[in-house]
C-alpha cells in the first residue's frame, strides 16, 4: 500500500505541476492554425519560388554580399593549396593533414604534395569497429533496453572526429602519399559504405551479445582456453571484424604495409621513396607532435571556461586518447590562433557553420 500511496502522490504532483493532462489538437485548432498562415500575393510569389528546386540555402543567399569577401591577410601560413572531402565526414582528417603537408613539401623540394586520405580512412573505420565491438563485450551482461547498449547499437561507428583521432591512427598505422592509395567512389561518399558497415556490426553485436547469454546458461562448462568466456567473445568480435575488413577492402583498397612513392622535385630531378607507412609519417612530423605538446581549444558557453574536458570514448583505437580540450573564452582563441599564424605555424580549426554556409561560394 505504502508504494501505491507514493505513486498516487507522485501522479498528483505532475497534474499540479503541468496544469492538465496533455491535450491532443482538436479541429477548432486545426482551423486556427490553417486561418494564421495568410496567402497573399507576397506570399504566394514566395510560396512558388520554395516550391520549386531551389534549396532554401540557395534561396537565402545575398548577392550583395557577394563582392564584399576579403581575402587578402597581413599573416598567412604557407598551406600550399585547398583539399576538398567531398561527401564524407573526414574534415577533422583532412584538416590534421593540411597543417602537415607544407613539411612533406619542404623536407622533398616539391610544389604540391597531399597524403592519402583513404588510407587513414580505412583504419579510422576499422579501428572504431573494434572499438564499437569492445563495448558491447563489456555491456554484454546488461539488458537490450539500457542506455549505454542502445547508444552503442543505435550508431556502431561514423566518419566523423576530431584531430586526436588523426594522431591515434597515424600512430599505429603512419600515413601514406595520396597515390599510394588514391581515393575511390566510396571514400569520397561513404553513406552507403558505413550502412553497409554499421549493419555487420550491429550483427556482429547482437551475436556477441547472444555468445555471452548461451556461455553462461551452458551446465557444463568445456576446459581449456578454448571454454572460456573470453575466448568465446573474442572469437565473436574477430568473426564481425572480418567482414568488416572484406567490406573496407572491397570499397576501399587494402592498405599497403610499405611502398615505392617516385615524384618529380622543383629542380625536375626524379626521386624515389622506399618507406613504411609508419616511417614516413615519423620522418614528416616536427619534433614534440604530441598531445602533451599540442593542445586542443574550444569555445564551449555551456561549460565553465580555463578547465580542460575529457569526451568519454570519443576516439577511434582503444589505446588511443580521447577528445580532451580546454575550454576557452573566444578573444583568448583568436590571441592564440594570430600567434600560432604568426609564427609561421598552421593551426587546426573546426568551426559550425553547416546552417549558414554558401557551398559554392566558400563564404560562412
Amino acid at each position: 500500500m505504502k508504494k501505491v500511496t507514493l505513486l498516487a502522490c507522485a501522479l498528483a504532483l505532475g497534474s499540479l505541476a503541468f496544469g492538465q493532462s496533455p491535450q491532443s489538437l482538436d479541429k477548432a485548432e486545426l482551423q486556427e492554425l490553417k486561418e494564421s498562415y495568410k496567402v497573399d500575393g507576397e506570399t504566394k510569389a514566395l510560396h512558388n519560388i520554395i516550391k520549386t528546386t531551389n534549396s532554401l540555402k540557395t534561396l537565402a543567399y545575398n548577392p550583395d554580399l557577394a563582392g564584399q569577401t576579403d581575402d587578402y591577410f597581413k599573416y598567412e601560413v604557407n598551406v600550399k593549396g585547398i583539399t576538398d572531402q567531398l561527401r564524407s565526414g573526414r574534415c577533422w582528417m583532412f584538416t590534421s593533414m593540411n597543417e602537415l603537408r607544407p613539411l612533406v613539401m619542404k623536407k622533398y623540394n616539391i610544389n604540391s604534395f597531399d597524403f592519402s586520405h583513404n588510407y587513414s580512412y580505412f583504419y579510422d573505420i576499422l579501428e572504431k569497429s573494434n572499438l564499437f565491438l569492445e563495448n558491447i563485450i563489456r555491456t554484454a551482461d546488461r539488458d537490450m533496453d539500457d542506455r549505454e547498449v542502445c547508444f552503442y547499437f543505435s550508431s556502431p561507428v561514423g566518419d566523423g572526429g576530431v584531430w586526436n583521432l588523426f594522431y591515434n591512427v597515424a600512430e599505429k598505422y603512419g600515413v601514406v602519399p595520396d597515390n599510394v592509395m588514391p581515393e575511390t567512389v566510396h571514400s569520397n561518399n561513404t553513406s552507403q559504405l558505413l550502412s553497409i558497415v554499421n549493419e555487420r556490426l550491429r550483427k556482429g553485436g547482437y551475436e556477441i551479445r547472444e555468445a555471452r547469454n548461451a556461455w553462461m546458461n551452458r551446465t557444463k562448462k568445456v576446459s581449456g582456453v578454448e571454454g572460456t568466456l573470453t575466448y568465446v567473445l573474442k572469437k565473436e568480435k574477430m568473426k564481425a571484424l572480418k567482414d568488416v575488413y572484406r567490406v573496407l577492402s572491397a570499397c576501399l583498397g587494402t592498405p599497403p604495409t610499405e611502398f615505392t612513392w617516385r615524384f618529380k622535385d622543383k629542380d625536375g630531378k626524379i626521386q624515389t621513396v622506399n618507406s613504411t607507412p609508419h616511417d614516413f609519417y615519423k620522418g614528416i612530423i616536427p619534433s614534440g607532435y604530441d598531445p602533451d605538446n599540442y593542445v586542443m581549444i574550444m569555445n564551449d558557453p555551456t561549460r565553465e571556461y580555463y578547465k580542460i574536458y575529457e569526451i568519454q570514448n570519443y576516439r577511434n583505437t582503444i589505446e588511443g586518447i580521447n577528445w580532451t580540450y580546454l575550454n576557452l573564452p573566444n578573444d583568448v582563441i583568436k590571441a592564440a590562433a594570430l600567434k600560432s599564424i604568426q609564427a609561421g605555424e598552421p593551426m587546426y580549426t573546426s568551426s559550425d557553420v553547416g546552417k549558414y554556409s554558401n557551398t559554392a561560394s566558400g563564404v560562412g
